[in-house]
């Protein structure tokens, strides 16, 4: 029995079999500790929530405390990140990466007012969430103790979870049957495990969750209209909605399109290279209309910025730290680059793939009369000659330079 003096644990809660067995588990190798259990609710399948207080209770937990964060999540969490550009590794939207510092942040401030004495997760030894975890709770609570059962207990199967709980008569919905691990959340949903750890391994059927088969989804093209201001979008189709109400909005008819599937290996921050299956329907119609947006606005010194600065928030995401003054300075040059990043894009979804056909700002630096290729009568072509003279400039010297060899 560890004896840390700690009294009281706030435990980030799911419900599955993991949470459930590290309420017990704390009880018996922290003195007899009171275990608050504290539920994220950010827009994962509403069956995981139903009866999760008396599943936490039944565990042996003296609370449980379930907290709505889903229009939080996407308006301060999701939004920032789309404003900056952010794909990790090229093609991963970070669904899971944005998820932990809300829920984390949210953790910390429960453990506060109900004066917990220590914080618990249930991320493994091997992923990349007990960082972001942890690096939250040093963040915003330096003074709490931190439990990380995985990296502490002798329970390493889910056989052995399942022993345990059956052991002390606590009931679980969880079976060996599970093959897959699964993320979710209003912004995406990740599958791991299974068929999936062999990367020669095609996905099966079953890998993915949301989405229709690209090639069983309609046979007709759908259009949807997605109006942006300020590098957010604020409407689906003309209503104007929350940033939650668009991204449920554009996942039903990402999804019925088969919209959003990555099938990818990355390279965690732990070092271990992971493959999953990732859909993100709505998000992925989402990007393509900001970047429509952005072709039309931002020159081409700014988008070069832009995609600089996604680049950089893709890793600071990834990694966990949210709450250092790097992220706040790259949003803060992402938000700068984004107040005149309005306008409207029609997206024609189709067999997996969304693409924007129409396009149109206030702030647009498109000019027809500039870009036609017929007859115009404001652009000098022999304007040009003087600037692809100074353009090569330093070509030319160093051409007359070998010269003189």
């Amino acid at each position: 029995m560890q004896n840390k003096g700690i009294k009281k644990i706030v435990l980030a809660y799911s419900g599955g079999l993991d949470t459930s067995a590290i309420i017990p588990w704390l009880k018996e190798n922290y003195g007899g500790c009171e275990v608050v259990a504290f539920v994220a609710d950010i827009g994962q399948e509403r069956g995981d929530l139903e009866g999760v207080e008396q599943k936490a209770l039944q565990s042996g937990a003296s609370e449980c405390h379930v907290v709505d964060l889903r229009e939080e999540f996407i308006r301060d969490y999701v939004y920032p990140v789309l404003q900056t550009g952010a794909l990790y590794e090229g093609s991963y939207l970070l669904g899971t990466s944005m998820a932990r510092p809300i829920i984390a942040k949210a953790q910390v401030e429960l453990a506060l007012k109900v004066g917990a004495d220590a914080l618990c997760h249930g991320a493994t030894g091997k992923g990349n969430d007990q960082v972001r975890f942890e690096t939250t709770y040093t963040a915003l609570a330096p003074h709490l103790k931190v439990v990380a059962p995985w990296r502490e207990w002798n329970l390493r199967s889910r056989e052995a979870l399942l022993d345990y709980l059956k052991e002390r008569n606590i009931p679980t919905t969880a079976s060996l049957e599970k093959i897959y691990s699964r993320d979710e959340n209003a912004w995406h949903i990740s599958t791991e495990g299974g068929v999936l750890e062999s990367p020669w391994n095609a996905a099966n059927k079953d890998c993915w969750v949301w989405t229709v088969d690209p090639q069983e989804a309609p046979d007709q093209p759908e259009q949807v209209t997605v109006t942006v201001a300020k590098g957010c979008v604020v409407a689906v189709n003309g209503e104007a909605m929350s940033p939650y109400k668009c991204l449920e909005t554009l996942n039903v008819l990402g999804a019925k399109h088969g919209v959003g599937r990555i099938d990818i290996v990355e390279n965690r921050l732990v070092g271990i290279k992971s493959r999953g299956c990732y859909e993100t329907p709505g998000g992925t119609i989402m990007v393509a209309a900001l970047r429509g947006i952005e072709q039309l606005v931002l020159d081409r010194d700014s988008f070069k910025w832009r995609e600089q600065l996604g680049l950089e928030m893709s890793y600071v995401v990834y990694d966990g730290r949210w709450f250092a003054p790097l992220r706040r300075s790259i949003q803060a040059s992402a938000q700068a680059l984004a107040e005149e990043v309005n306008g409207e894009v029609v997206l024609r979804l189709y067999k997996g793939q969304v693409t924007a056909i129409q396009k149109k700002s206030a702030n647009s630096l498109y000019s027809e009369e500039f870009a036609t290729f017929g007859e115009d009568d404001v652009y000098d072509h022999s304007h040009a000659g003087g600037f692809i003279r100074l353009f090569s400039l330093s070509s030319r010297i160093r051409a007359l330079n070998e010269k003189k060899k």
